[in-house]
């Protein structure tokens, strides 16, 4: 086999290989979600709400989150987005629920970005700061919805199948993990030294989401570069192989 026939078959290994790399990360990204996806019981945390445009013919025009009413978020503060405007809007509860910090009677229900536009073969993220999160569940869902510029409605809000494989249309969802200790507190929710405890977390908590999006195209990288070295390794292999059997 000649050295030309050799690296065409390695440059064909290494695109499949990536194609399959990239193939199988796309229908990740075609969900709405949230990132970081987990976060600590009893704290605060700042997420975003990723939300790709899956339309070739028409882009994201409004975006609604729906916060749980069944664990109230006391706080919620949203980050300014360029093109777009937010309406917070905040409701009496259900049925008050009562929590360590006291009892919570209204509390943000749903937060809605319009005005501006998510295109064909983008996503935009949405970043929120909320706390305290509740101690006594192990998730929160946040159901979305998408309208696009056709008219055409979303429905981010199923739960997963029955046999635990994902929805078509999963509702993004926040994993809540016990907790450290670093983000507890005694203050109550009314008290002013809550309103400086919630300032200090808020403030914590703003690092850029985009972190996590330059985490994720980082291990790609390195993932990457490591299958193109195995290739080469082989190139190499074959090379001496052949070079050995010449001179024997």
């Amino acid at each position: 086999m000649s050295l030309s026939s050799v690296c065409r078959r390695a440059a064909a290994v290494t695109a499949g290989a990536v194609a399959l790399t990239i193939g199988l990360a796309l229908p990740a990204l075609a969900h709405v979600s949230i990132n970081p996806g987990t976060a600590e019981q009893g704290g605060f945390t700042k997420v975003a709400f990723r939300v790709p445009n899956e339309r070739d013919n028409a882009s994201t025009e409004k975006v609604e989150v729906e916060f749980p009413t069944d664990h109230p978020l006391p706080f919620v503060s949203v980050k300014p987005v360029p093109g777009w405007d937010v309406k917070v809007v905040t409701g009496k509860l259900p049925k008050p629920v009562t929590t360590e910090y006291g009892e919570i009677t209204e509390a943000v229900t749903k937060v809605t970005w319009s005005g501006g536009k998510i295109g064909p073969s983008q996503f935009q993220e949405f970043e929120v700061s909320m706390g305290m999160l509740p101690k006594d569940t192990d998730q929160l869902t946040f159901p979305t919805t998408q309208t696009y510029t056709g008219g055409e409605v979303v429905k981010w809000a199923d739960p997963p199948k029955a046999d635990g494989s994902e929805a078509d249309r999963p509702v993004p969802t926040l994993r809540l993990t016990p907790s450290t200790g670093g983000d507890e507190h005694g203050a109550g929710a009314a008290s002013p030294s809550a309103t400086a405890t919630v300032a200090a977390h808020e403030s914590e908590a703003a690092k850029p989401a985009a972190q996590a999006s330059s985490s994720d195209g980082t291990a790609r990288l390195l993932g990457g570069a490591g299958l193109l070295a195995g290739v080469v390794g082989v190139v190499v292999g074959v090379l001496g192989l052949r070079r050995g059997g010449r001179a024997s």
